[in-house]
């Protein structure tokens, strides 16, 4: 591993500044860590002479006082994102071989900005899981291995192939996207930062939909301060997407070190389930400590709809992923197979090209839809997600911030869960309940487990204040001092 991949995406922008190596330089050397982790499956896509011939271009912008904020800066895009001429299939057969021809909202902000593309990270299918194990290119496997067993784990999903990529140093950041805890848990497996901003904060033009009302990108880094630097370049409204909010973007790097004193953590009892790890609630208690003795103010609140959270969200977002999947049918674009007639043609595509997990949701969500269930299911489904927004909306009366657990457990075994789609849907059990509530939150590694692998806490702020999330994860991230690299089937080697 070369000195530059082991830069923060802040450090690298002030390195590439004062000219003490240049964009091709840390380009080339991230390309050599991909090339050096195709174990882990992270890249699906890799775009390599792309990559080269930006950091040609971004070595002269630098020099003639003309780079934009992330300029030069070497990243990873989860395959869902559609990016002009270079294949974007979300992991799915259906869409294999697809070049979009435009560019998506997020990823032009981020090349007008002199980002680098290294290529696509891989991600469970239509962002359809939560341990990219239902990736058509096969799973993205988490860096870190426990020193005992030399076991492999996934990094969690969707966005598991970004999280993998930031983890191991083959890209200094990675664009993802959250539904119901798809950038959360995944930087929380992986022992990086991810953040989930509000809903609407960034624009899901171009990105390929799952749940058109929960879907939201966001940024896999390896700080706060990294994290912020993403958002500030990915956030902002655009008219060509209708669930984006016209609201101010601010300088989200600005305040992030104003402490948290005086700052009101809440601490819901509902997230105190039954059958919780022990490290987890520990962390848990270590986390409310660290706040406290800064001089945050821990307030016990009650969040009493978060039970109804899981099967709620997994009404709404099958649902509305039936409805959106609908369009790949083997006429337009994407797999087709031949057939009899249209019907056949369109069973036979849709059959081949979606994997188990896909036909499992669109069958669930075109059940729920049915004429004889939609009020049964879809419509009261709805009407518990108003209240479990409106819960948070309570609690944010008496607080500024709620501290949780990013998930229930660390990193599993790849192919644990895969069997049990139930136990694998508990995973999001923290971090559903803000995703029905379109709230920003922010997973922060600040532990290990008994057996080495990274635990994350999460933070949920009131809508559109990522701000005070940030800075509180800030100062997280500094109480934790989480200082620990994934190594090769060894244990632990510190910085």
């Amino acid at each position: 591993m070369s000195k530059l991949t082991e830069l923060t995406v802040a450090d690298a922008i002030s390195g590439l500044r004062k000219k003490e190596f240049s964009a091709v330089e840390l380009t080339e050397d991230h390309i050599n860590a991909v090339k050096d982790s195709q174990e882990l499956n992270a890249y699906v896509v890799k775009t390599f002479d792309l990559a080269r011939q930006r950091s040609i271009l971004s070595d002269k912008k630098i020099s003639s006082g003309e780079a934009g904020l992330l300029e030069g800066i070497p990243i990873a895009v989860k395959d869902l994102f559609c990016t002009k001429g270079v294949h974007s299939s979300a992991c799915s057969k259906v869409l294999d071989g697809f070049q979009p021809p435009y560019e998506s909202t997020v990823t032009q902000k981020l090349w007008d900005s002199g980002a680098v593309m290294l290529g696509k990270a891989n991600m469970d299918e239509f962002a359809m899981g939560s341990s990219n194990s239902t990736s058509c290119y096969g799973p993205a496997i988490n860096p870190w291995t426990p020193k005992e067993t030399g076991e492999q784990r996934v990094p969690g999903g969707s966005s598991g192939g970004s999280a993998v990529a930031v983890a191991a140093r083959a890209a200094l950041a990675a664009t993802g996207t959250d539904t119901g805890g798809s950038i959360r848990q995944p930087a929380s497996f992986c022992g990086v930062v991810g953040l989930k901003p509000t809903y609407g904060r960034c624009s899901r033009w171009g990105i390929i939909a799952f749940a058109s009302s929960l879907d939201q990108a966001g940024p896999i880094t390896r700080s706060v301060k990294d994290a912020a630097l993403m958002l500030n370049v990915m956030a902002g409204f655009d008219s060509k997407d209708s669930t984006s909010l016209d609201k101010n973007v601010p300088d989200y790097v600005k305040d992030l070190d104003q402490g948290v004193k005086g700052l009101r953590i809440g601490v819901p009892e509902e997230y105190r389930i039954d059958g919780m790890l022990p490290e987890i609630t520990a962390l848990w208690e270590q986390g409310i400590e660290w706040f406290k003795n800064a001089g945050g103010e821990i307030k016990e609140i009650s969040l009493p709809h978060t039970k109804y959270a899981l099967p709620t969200y997994y009404i709404i977002a099958p649902a509305e992923a039936s409805s959106n999947l609908a369009r790949y049918d083997g006429v337009r674009f994407g797999l087709r197979e031949t057939g009899d007639d249209l019907i056949d043609m369109y069973s036979k595509s849709r059959a081949k090209g979606f994997g188990e997990e896909v036909k499992r949701r669109v069958m669930i969500g075109t059940y729920v839809l049915s004429a004889g269930y939609y009020d049964a299911y879809y419509l009261k489904a709805q009407r518990v997600r108003s209240r479990i927004a409106k819960d948070f909306k309570d609690a944010f009366n008496d607080v500024d911030v709620i501290l949780t657990p990013t998930a229930p457990t660390g990193a599993f075994a790849v192919g644990e869960k895969t069997d049990d789609p139930i136990s694998m849907y508990l995973n999001d059990v923290f971090t559903v309940p803000a995703s029905l509530a379109g709230l920003p939150g922010i997973s922060i590694p600040s532990g290990l487990s008994p057996e080495g692998m990274p635990l994350g806490l999460q933070l949920i702020g009131r809508p559109f204040d990522e701000v005070t999330i940030l800075s509180a994860g800030r100062f997280l991230e500094t109480a934790a001092d989480f200082n620990c690299l994934p190594s090769d089937n060894i244990g632990r080697k510190k910085l």
